[in-house]
């Protein structure tokens, strides 16, 4: 996320969301404010499609998807929408341009982003009801950090080299470096 386009204009959701529909550039919306996305690593991609194919193969037949960062997540309890790098849910829809209920979200980080993500964005994406796994996977070196909702309180795991990672939420182990192949080549 990088800053808010205006401080002085705020949209409403309505606006924001009609805006999305025809804007060449993705923006990412917290309380009336608009900040544009930019554009990621090559490094950041391969990580991000190698998590989109494991998870995709190992739900395919069942109700829930994958989806990239060109769906928005709607976070009700911040006022605000963003773009994850992947998310799970098994939620049918009615609007096809976001998702409330994902059960696991997972962010790639930036060195531009890092820190918001880590903190932030991890406090918002924590009050959504559904959410039982939020995912950060450093970009640079093999580094998974995984946050778990156990009964009322979140508990973080961290996974290195030569690490299996459980993910609960989709009964899925990953062996870590799948998650990281070819991403430094």
């Amino acid at each position: 996320m990088s800053l808010p386009l205006s401080k002085l204009t705020r949209l409403s959701v309505e606006d924001y969301l009609e805006m999305e529909l025809t804007s060449p550039i993705k923006h990412e919306f917290v309380a009336g404010e608009i900040f544009a996305m930019t554009g990621t690593s090559d490094s950041h991609n391969i990580i991000s499609l190698n998590l989109a194919f494991i998870l995709r193969e190992h739900l395919r037949g069942t109700p829930c998807r994958v989806f990239m960062s060109d769906l928005k997540l709607k976070v009700d309890t911040s006022d605000a929408f963003f773009y994850p790098d992947l998310m799970v849910t098994c939620e049918t829809a009615p609007d096809s341009h976001f998702r409330e209920k994902p059960k696991l979200v997972i962010e790639v980080l930036s060195d531009s982003t890092a820190k918001y993500d880590r903190e932030d964005k991890r406090l918002m994406y924590q009050s959504i009801e559904s959410l039982q796994e939020y995912v950060l996977v450093a970009q640079s070196f093999m580094d998974v950090r995984v946050f778990r909702r156990a009964a009322s309180v979140w508990e973080m795991s961290i996974y290195t080299d030569g690490a299996t990672i459980p993910l609960h939420s989709v009964e899925q182990e990953i062996a870590i470096e799948r998650i990281y192949e070819s991403a430094w080549d």
